[in-house]
């Protein structure tokens, strides 16, 4: 007589599902060309200018502090490659997924609410480690230059400021991409609202540390001239802003036809 079989007891994770999210994003992001035509182009550009400065000085002498040299490399860099592919590496993070997410994902057991974080914290996660390591990287050669002038802590405030203003973008981009159908639109929309935010941020005291002063004052604040109060407020309030925006984010994705 066959023994009689004792039902297995299967142990329901809650949060799987979010984790299968985060880490076939993360496999996505990292293999996508997004995210490969932006570290090349970092590190062209980080090459390409360290290696000009460089032979300005053989050529005629002219020793520029690497504060300024470093300064105007990740200014330029992130206004130039880091914010425009940025804003398409996020604002695809869902909409990209549209003609299949109802069928092959939402239908697997996920919630729209699970979905939508493991997509934001996986683009958050890969854009600002990404950003922290190249400009990390940045920050290791300028001690090796001529005129060395920046500091241990100045870099970390740096890297953590830059860092507390990409994670705004990102959760701005990522949510847009959720409540829009069309990446195009998207992209479109979170460029007006970036420049605009911009905009409106100028009329504040000459003493707030707004984002396109940070980047001003970047040179600075490698050299250990901050205020650390002020900095510290300014990400504070950003942060704030991206935890409001990715709830509204949610919230929008939850009730939108996919």
């Amino acid at each position: 007589m066959d023994a009689p079989t004792i039902p297995i007891r299967s142990r329901y994770v809650r949060w799987l599902p979010y984790w299968a999210v985060l880490q076939t994003d993360l496999r996505q992001t990292i293999r996508g060309w997004i995210w490969r035509t932006w570290v090349l182009a970092s590190l062209s550009a980080a090459v390409g200018y360290l290696l000009y400065r460089h032979g300005v000085y053989r050529e005629t002498g002219m020793v520029q502090n690497a504060s300024a040299l470093v300064g105007d490399l990740v200014r330029w860099t992130t206004y130039g490659i880091t914010l425009l592919l940025v804003v398409v590496l996020t604002v695809g993070g869902v909409s990209a997924d549209r003609g299949t997410l109802a069928d092959s994902i939402l239908s697997r057991g996920i919630s729209r609410h699970q979905y939508f974080m493991g997509k934001l914290h996986s683009r958050l996660f890969s854009v600002v480690v990404t950003f922290v390591i190249l400009n990390g990287g940045v920050l290791f050669v300028s001690h090796f230059m001529v005129n060395d002038d920046v500091s241990l802590d100045g870099s970390l405030v740096a890297l953590v400021v830059m860092g507390s203003i990409l994670a705004v973008v990102v959760t701005c981009g990522v949510a847009v991409g959720a409540m829009t159908t069309n990446p195009v639109f998207g992209i479109s929309l979170l460029w007006v609202v970036l420049w605009a935010s911009g905009f409106l941020l100028s009329f504040l005291p000459q003493n707030y540390p707004t984002p396109d002063r940070i980047l001003a004052k970047l040179p600075l604040i490698l050299q250990g001239k901050y205020d650390l109060e002020a900095l510290e407020h300014m990400a504070g309030i950003g942060l704030v802003a991206a935890g409001v925006v990715a709830l509204l984010g949610m919230i929008g994705f939850s009730r939108s036809d996919v």
